[in-house]
């Protein structure tokens, strides 16, 4: 297989760890609604569309047809991303530029050396994420009281995650073996910045146009040479102040570094410490990482041999954005009571044939059929029946090895987790329930097959997949960031800007923010192809028993 369709796997395949028993408290009642705004609000996307492509054809997805079929009854990496297309808005300007690094003497130098399940992700885009918080603050109050609060707590949180502070060490032409690096004088570039921007109409789960969003997370530094090695910064975060209204807090971060686990860790470790003003008596166990790199075996040698695999592929050290063209983001919920239909229905169809029907498996079968019939009723071009498509997830495997690793590893842990299906199949009337029991079959029969993970059989796996084919999914309930409360209460919405990334289609997942046992689901899809999918999406819900 060619360099750049491995690339494209990679890319398509991991987004975030979505953990593949994400069973979740069996998800509370109330439906989904994408609440859709006017044309007006779409920030000019209808003008650099056509009308025609605002028409969707949903005379075949009727209610009952609905309800039949699914159920059977570069920019240049030296510049910051561009201001989006917007007539009514201006991007965020800066108040204060720093560099944050753990309190002098509180930190010792560490170096990390990267093992396989790091190694793959030197192919993979920087993950980007922002949290909202409502807040009804003036700038004054920022500069004078949150500013320096936010750069304290900061500091003392970056003593306890030191490799945050400092760098992916990369040997120059790839000569010899990458590590995670800090020394004395590491530290996080943060950005204070303010906007004009609405941000009510950004926490909302309508479609919005998805580049409004990159005014609000930073892009790492440009990578430095040292001796023999490159050194590429890890984390970026910038808070940005919508006065009288909120605040957000956009993270940039390589993949490189860690996984889901880890970031949100670190996360919800800074917002404890915020919280209760740096007193650490309030740092649970919890969050306190774990560095020992020798937990994890490499009988087989994958180590080395992942490595060898991504140096051909020349991997990018430099932070490149690509901001998405013609797209919009939209969330939606599924309520616990949603759930609980599907599975019920899935239960009553297969009886006992089934043996993994969970929260996870309902939710993304229900969502992939979903996506495809929308691709159906919006393209101008039938879609080849025989096509094959794909759907991957990453599961944390922590647990998965013998002995099991601590949970608070520092670092990644994941294996992809993959299913295929013809496009005739999944868009059928069985489609729904022949999603569901392949991705229950794919987590099912690797779920415990350690021996599957050490001789790298999962990596290999991931050359199959086609990314113009694939859905693929970022977070997991089990990683819940609505949960990091930096004394200012639950953040009003989460957005997994990482998603705009790829060919193929990348979902979001995370515990509701406002009902215990819902899911959250946030999509970036063209504003036709959203539209299609929220009606087929709430039509096939509505009609559920």
């Amino acid at each position: 297989m060619t360099s750049k369709v491995f690339k494209k796997a990679m890319k398509a395949t991991w987004g975030e760890a979505s953990d593949e028993e994400s069973e979740g408290e069996e998800v509370e009642n109330d439906n989904l609604a994408l609440m859709a705004r006017s044309d007006s609000d779409s920030d000019g996307e209808s003008s650099e569309e056509s009308e025609n492509e605002h028409e969707i054809d949903l005379s075949q997805y009727s209610p009952k047809k609905i309800i039949a079929s699914l159920f059977c009854v570069s920019t240049d990496p030296s510049k910051r991303a561009p201001k989006a297309h917007s007539k009514r808005y201006h991007m965020a300007s800066v108040i204060d530029q720093c560099q944050v690094a753990p309190p002098p003497g509180s930190a010792a130098e560490l170096t990390l050396p990267l093992t396989y399940f790091d190694h793959m992700w030197f192919v993979f885009h920087r993950m980007r994420r922002i949290l909202f918080y409502k807040l009804p603050i003036f700038k004054s109050d920022f500069i004078q009281n949150f500013i320096p609060a936010l750069k304290d707590s900061l500091s003392l949180a970056l003593k306890h995650y030191t490799p945050l502070a400092g760098n992916v060490a990369c040997p120059l032409n790839f000569n010899g073996y990458p590590e995670l690096r800090y020394v004395t004088g590491d530290s996080v570039s943060v950005i204070f910045s303010e906007t004009d921007m609405d941000f009510n109409y950004l926490i909302g789960d309508h479609p919005r146009n998805a580049k409004d969003f990159y005014h609000f997370v930073p892009q790492l530094a440009e990578p430095k040479d040292a001796p023999g090695v490159q050194l590429a910064p890890v984390l970026a975060i910038q808070v940005t102040l919508f006065p009288n209204h909120g605040i957000s807090i956009g993270f940039t971060n390589n993949h490189v570094a860690g996984d889901g686990a880890t970031i949100v860790g670190f996360i919800r470790a800074w917002a404890i410490l915020h919280k209760f003003g740096g007193h650490e008596q309030f740092f649970s166990d919890e969050f306190i990482p774990f560095y020992d790199r020798s937990v994890i075996k490499d009988p087989y040698g994958q180590g080395m041999f992942i490595w060898d695999e991504m140096k051909k592929y020349n991997p990018e050290m430099h932070d490149i954005v690509t901001l998405p063209d013609h797209k919009v983001r939209g969330t939606f919920t599924i309520t616990r009571d949603d759930i609980g239909k599907l599975k019920n229905l899935i239960l009553s169809r297969q009886q006992s044939t089934l043996t993994h029907v969970t929260s996870f498996t309902v939710t993304c079968a229900y969502v992939w059929t979903c996506l495809i019939k929308s691709e159906d009723a919006t393209d101008r071009e039938e879609t080849d029946t025989n096509v094959m498509e794909f759907f991957g997830c990453a599961g944390d495997c922590r647990t998965r090895v013998n002995p099991p690793l601590p949970p608070t590893y520092f670092g990644n842990c994941l294996v992809a987790y993959m299913a295929k299906i013809r496009h005739v199949d999944l868009v059928g009337k069985e489609g729904f329930t022949v999603a569901v029991k392949l991705i229950g079959e794919a987590i099912q029969k690797r779920i415990k097959d350690e021996e599957w993970i050490l001789t790298g059989n999962w990596f290999k796996e991931l050359t199959t997949l086609d990314e113009n084919r694939s859905f693929t999914i970022a977070g997991s309930p089990k990683l819940d960031l609505y949960a990091a409360d930096f004394g200012w209460g639950r953040p009003a919405k989460l957005e997994f800007i990482s998603l705009d990334n790829g060919n193929g289609i990348s979902m979001s997942l995370s515990k509701s923010k406002d009902f215990d046992g819902d899911l959250e689901i946030g999509l970036s899809l063209s504003k036709t192809r959203m539209n299609a999918f929220a009606a087929i999406f709430s039509h096939g819900l509505n009609f559920l028993l």
